[in-house]
C-alpha cells in the first residue's frame, strides 16, 4: 500500500445560476485549469501536520485525537474538517494513525476560484486512495460537502462537485443532479475585478433581500432556473449568440439582487460594448470575476476593453479534467 500520494483538483467558475442555486435552483458551472496539489502522508505518530504555504500556513500541527476541536487556524480550517469528517466516517480503513499534508496552488485564493474546496476534495480523494476505501465520486462529494456545510452553514456544493467531476456540469443543489454537459470548447474571457469578497457575507445579504420581498426574490430565482436549463441547450448547440444573450439576461437579474457592484459592472458593459456575445459576474458578486463570451475575431477587442475598465484579463482553460492522482 502507498503511504504517501499527491492529488490536484481544479477550480471552478460559475456560468449560470448564482445564489438561486442555493435555494433549489439549477446552475452550470466549469472546472478550470489552475489547480490545487495536495500531497498525503500517513505516518505512525497520531499528529496531524499541515504545511500550505500559498495561504501563510507553516509547520501547523494538532494530535489526531483533537481533530475538529479548540482554535482552528483559518488557513487550516477546511483541510483539518475534512480529515475529521474522513476519520470520523471511515475509521475503520486506517491502518496508520497520522498524517502529514502539503498543499500548493496554481491559481490564488483571491480570484474566488473555490481552492477551499478543492484542497478539501484533494484531501478525501487522497485519503480515500492511502486507506483503500476507494470511494466513488458521489461518496467524496457527500462528504466534501458536509466539510463545507461544517464550516459556512451555507452553500450549494457546486464548486465541490466541480473540483470532482471536472468539465462542465448542470449542478442542482447538494448534488441532486451532477450532469455532465459533453462540450468541446467554451469562448470564455475571464476579467478579475481586484476586489476580494466574503462569499457568505452576501448569501446572507440576499437572504435579507428575500426575507423582506419573497415574493419578488423567489420569481427572480425561478427566472434565473428558467434560463439556466435555455442556457443548458444553447451551451450544447454551440448557439453562442443565444448564450451570451442569457448572460446577459442573468446579469440583470443578479443586478437585481444587489451583487453586482460598480466596478464588475463597468468591466462587464466594457466587455459587450467591445463586442462580446454576452457577460457577466462569476460567483458570490460585487468583487472576484466576471466571464464573457467572446468570438475568437473579438477576444482581443473584449480582452482590452476589460483591462481598459480596470480589470486583469486572466489566462485560464475551461472545461477541464477533475480531481486525479498526480504521477
Amino acid at each position: 500500500m502507498n503511504k504517501k500520494i499527491t492529488v490536484s483538483a481544479p477550480g471552478k467558475l460559475m456560468l449560470f445560476g448564482e445564489h438561486a442555486v442555493i435555494y433549489g435552483r439549477p446552475c452550470i458551472v466549469t472546472a478550470v485549469g489552475q489547480r490545487m496539489k495536495a500531497t498525503v502522508e500517513l505516518t505512525s505518530e497520531p499528529i496531524f501536520q499541515l504545511n500550505a504555504p500559498d495561504i501563510n500556513v507553516s509547520n501547523y500541527k494538532k494530535p489526531i485525537k483533537e481533530l475538529g476541536q479548540g482554535d482552528i487556524t483559518k488557513g487550516a480550517k477546511f483541510v483539518e474538517l475534512a480529515l475529521y469528517n474522513y476519520y470520523k466516517n471511515y475509521k475503520y480503513y486506517i491502518k496508520k494513525p497520522g498524517i502529514k499534508i502539503s498543499t500548493k496552488s496554481e491559481f490564488s485564493s483571491q480570484f474566488g476560484f473555490g481552492s477551499s474546496s478543492a484542497s478539501t476534495v484533494c484531501v478525501i480523494k487522497a485519503l480515500s486512495e492511502l486507506t483503500e476505501a476507494d470511494l466513488d465520486n458521489k461518496a467524496i462529494f457527500d462528504l466534501a460537502y458536509k466539510t463545507v456545510l461544517d464550516i459556512q452553514g451555507k452553500g450549494s456544493g457546486f464548486d465541490v462537485a466541480a473540483a470532482i467531476f471536472g468539465g462542465t456540469l448542470y449542478f442542482l443543489t447538494g448534488g441532486k443532479v451532477i450532469e455532465p454537459l459533453n462540450i468541446d470548447t467554451l469562448l470564455l474571457v475571464v476579467g478579475y475585478s481586484g476586489i476580494k469578497t466574503d462569499t457568505v457575507t452576501l448569501i446572507n445579504q440576499v437572504k435579507e433581500l428575500a426575507d423582506n420581498y419573497p415574493e419578488v426574490v423567489e420569481g427572480i430565482y425561478d427566472n434565473i432556473s428558467k434560463l439556466v436549463d435555455r442556457a443548458k441547450a444553447a451551451l450544447l448547440a454551440k448557439d453562442w449568440q443565444t448564450l451570451g444573450q442569457l448572460m446577459n439576461f442573468n446579469e440583470g437579474y443578479l443586478s437585481s439582487l444587489g451583487v453586482e457592484g460598480k466596478k464588475l459592472s463597468s468591466m462587464i458593459y466594457a466587455a459587450r460594448e467591445a463586442g462580446a456575445y454576452g457577460a457577466k459576474l462569476s460567483g458570490a458578486g460585487i468583487g472576484d470575476c466576471m466571464i464573457a463570451l467572446a468570438s475568437q475575431k473579438s477576444r482581443k477587442a473584449v480582452e482590452q476593453a476589460i483591462n481598459n475598465a480596470g480589470g486583469q484579463v486572466i489566462d485560464i482553460k475551461a472545461n477541464v479534467e477533475g480531481v486525479r492522482i498526480e504521477k
